[in-house]
């Protein structure tokens, strides 16, 4: 559940611990973790920004009204090329592939920003950590056999 590691790291971890869990066990776990967060982040990150960016103290405001506008000026960038529908395709897409930066936190803030629909959100993420999780489990365990 932790922001921008979320189950790109605790898969591999998992997996390189040897926690006598099995691989299926291991990815539904990361899978459910990684879920959990996205009606929270969906429903609350833009309310947190937007409170964010009318305080007081300097940093906090400056760091809160950057990430409104850089959200706001990407999303309006990915809606006029991909559309309405094709928008949910690139959420999932950005979601699934398993890189730095990537991932449900930063999709669903996303989509936050851009005030998309809750539910294509929730199944268009949702969607995105199961295919991650199933890409960096079969990594890892290929990785780490080879290794060990």
């Amino acid at each position: 559940m932790v922001p921008l590691i979320e189950l790109r790291g605790a898969i591999p971890l998992a997996v390189a611990m040897n926690l006598g869990l099995p691989e299926w066990l291991t990815l539904i776990i990361a899978i459910i973790g990684n879920i959990i967060p996205i009606p929270i982040i969906f429903f609350f990150a833009r309310k947190i920004l937007n409170w964010g960016s009318k305080q007081r103290w300097e940093p906090f405001k400056k760091f809160c009204t950057f990430c409104l506008k850089k959200g706001e000026k990407g999303g309006q960038k990915l809606l006029k090329r991909t559309g309405n529908n094709g928008t949910y395709v690139a959420l999932f897409l950005f979601v699934a592939i398993p890189i730095p930066g990537t991932g449900a936190w930063t999709g669903t803030l996303a989509a936050s920003i851009l005030n998309l629909d809750f539910k294509k959100t929730i199944i268009a993420a949702s969607a995105g950590v199961v295919v991650a999780g199933i890409i960096m489990l079969l990594v890892s365990l290929g990785l780490f056999r080879w290794l060990f």
